[in-house]
């Protein structure tokens, strides 16, 4: 489907807006061209004078047609200048909004992908979409449009007045135009692929940048920076090259059009003078053949601009377009989960295999009693995050049933299911905002009693309070202003406070001294009571405690039971304790 008509189809919403923007549009051209008539009837005036067409209409005294043509221009320049300004603002208005829906939309809608979708995009190509090339559909709206059909109502109404005056004149004049229409057509057929490659050239180069910007400490540790500087140099020749090529071809478009339009124009001139002078054709009628002339000629002119903005805007909305398209493959259930949620899981005869990868879970079956404390242990691989990502639904198994509470997560909504789970990962993400709002994320509506109880909880009120503002310090993009292990509290903080009924802790306390996670491990004893707890933990010491341990290989539990119990049984396991003692004791 070509991307105009998936951008119309998209703008339902607003086609009576679009027709008002199109009217306001046609008119204005329509009164822009009035000017180069009444010109020509000026002329007449001037010749005939009592015998002017304006006699004929009744105004006999050559002054009084004189202030009659002046009087009815001063109005002609009203009503034109009345509509340009209602197109400008009704396309503007269409631009801003339709862009605003066209981002909004397509960040939902990445929001609603699965986690597969982003193995193989880059964050910096996706920023690219949502910033340039909506950016550039904005751009085209706001002028583009305007302009194409303003050259399209042009060309057609003084073809008209063309044949009106002189039909020999206007098909000489206008046999030029299949060769316009051929050469913008090929113009533009041959500019769609460089530009499309120009936007992809730009947004592999965000992508680049944005990973740069993200690793910088690494960059900075390594002196990787000349390095980095020559990988960024080959993007950003790449965007040049690509960007070269594009206006090697648009930029021969306006002399090539123009060349073919100054032939029909040249037409008018002479044949059109040749006319006048054997009497065939009023000195005002070509007058106004020649005025009329150079108003065609100059949006014609345009033709290869608008077609350069027009092919930039076509690929911009092919990505964006491909963007909206991509299916989303985890659905929503339509059923609410039952409260209160007590917070049992059980993983039944589960199937689940990464995209393009041998399968990872074959006929798993796993039981997580209400309240009680497990623990998942096991190497790079086993199956650990990936059992929590089932969990929450960030990928959908393919055989087997997991349910909360004995409900079917597939048939539960996301919102419902994702609100009876708190999370803490390894890797934390806070937002540019204060340390209160970054503890009060997810749960807006807490009170600073509340958020300052769950910070001392997880023992980080004392550096919270010896920073400059405290609680409404803020903490910069991903909270660079603060030590990993001062996010990672922010970020236990966080989850504590939704009050969840089922708690994960991905390796929530790698970032923290041995002293501070004694002091979180046994809050943390105090938070797990009365609710679900999942803990990943390759440090075996932070797991003592937990009702059950598992330990996963490959997506297999090869062993399973209390730590007492693990190490008695002198198995994996126990190989892994003794391998962490030992390397304490170095």
């Amino acid at each position: 489907m070509h991307p105009l008509v998936q951008l119309f189809r998209y703008a339902k919403n607003y086609r009576v807006d679009i027709g008002l923007a199109t009217f306001y549009s046609l008119m204005n051209k329509i009164f822009d061209i009035f000017p180069e008539i009444l010109i020509g009837v000026a002329v007449d005036v001037v010749v005939k004078q009592q015998d002017s067409m304006l006699a004929h209409w009744g105004i006999h005294n050559v002054i009084a047609q004189i202030v009659s043509l002046g009087s009815f221009t001063g109005l002609i320049w009203m009503l034109e200048s009345t509509f340009q300004y209602l197109y400008s603002l009704k396309w503007c208005y269409l631009a801003q909004h339709i862009q605003h829906d066209l981002r909004m939309d397509s960040y939902q809608h990445i929001q609603n992908l699965q986690l597969e979708y982003f193995e193989n995009k880059a964050t910096g190509n996706l920023m690219a979409i949502l910033n340039d090339d909506i950016n550039q559909l904005e751009r085209f709206m706001n002028d583009g449009v305007n302009q194409i059909i303003q050259i399209v109502s042009s060309t057609l109404i003084i073809g008209v007045i063309f044949f009106i005056i002189s039909a020999k004149v206007a098909l000489l004049s206008f046999l030029p135009m299949p060769l316009i229409i051929i050469g913008v057509f090929f113009f533009r057929n041959k500019l769609a692929p460089r530009y499309l490659r120009v936007r992809n050239s730009a947004g592999a180069l965000n992508a680049k940048l944005n990973a740069n910007l993200s690793g910088i400490a690494t960059i900075k540790n390594f002196t990787t920076e000349k390095y980095e500087s020559e990988q960024l140099k080959q993007f950003s020749n790449e965007y040049a090259n690509a960007n070269k090529h594009a206006i090697l071809l648009s930029a021969a478009a306006t002399p090539v059009i123009r060349i073919i339009i100054m032939s029909g124009f040249l037409v008018s001139l002479i044949y059109g003078g040749i006319l006048t002078i054997d009497k065939q054709i009023a000195v005002a009628s070509y007058s106004i053949l020649i005025f009329l002339s150079q108003r065609l000629l100059w949006p014609l002119n345009q033709l290869g601009q608008v077609t350069d903005m027009y092919q930039r805007s076509m690929a911009s909305i092919t990505r964006v377009m491909g963007l909206l398209s991509a299916p989303v493959t985890i659905q929503d259930g339509a059923k609410v989960i039952k409260s209160p949620c007590n917070g049992e899981v059980h993983f039944n005869h589960v199937n689940f295999a990464y995209n393009e990868r041998d399968s990872l879970f074959h006929g798993l079956n796993l039981t997580i009693p209400a309240g009680q404390t497990i623990a998942l242990v096991g190497g790079t691989g086993s199956g650990k995050s990936t059992l929590i990502k089932l969990l929450l639904r960030l990928y959908d198994y393919q055989g087997g049933q997991i349910t909360v509470d004995g409900q079917d997560i597939k048939e539960l909504t996301l919102n419902s299911l994702r609100q009876q789970i708190g999370v803490v990962s390894q890797e934390t993400f806070l937002i540019d905002g204060t340390i209160a709002e970054n503890i009060a994320y997810g749960s807006f509506a807490a009170s600073l009693e509340q958020i300052y109880a769950v910070a001392k909880l997880v023992e980080a009120e004392e550096f919270i309070l010896q920073l400059p503002d405290g609680y409404q310090t803020m903490i910069g993009e991903r909270g660079q202003r603060l030590s990993g292990g001062q996010r990672q509290r922010i970020a236990l903080a966080r989850a504590i406070l939704k009050n969840p009924p089922i708690l994960i802790l991905d390796e929530a306390t790698s970032a923290l001294d041995n002293h501070t996670e004694d002091l979180i491990q046994q809050a943390m004893l105090h938070v797990a009571k009365g609710r679900t707890t999942i803990v990943i933990a390759h440090r075996l010491s932070t797991i003592v405690n937990a009702d059950m341990i598992y330990v996963l290989d490959h997506g297999n539990i090869i062993e399973s039971g209390t730590h007492q119990e693990l190490l008695n049984a002198n198995k994996h396991y126990s190989y892994l304790w003794n391998l962490q003692l030992r390397g304490n004791d170095l």
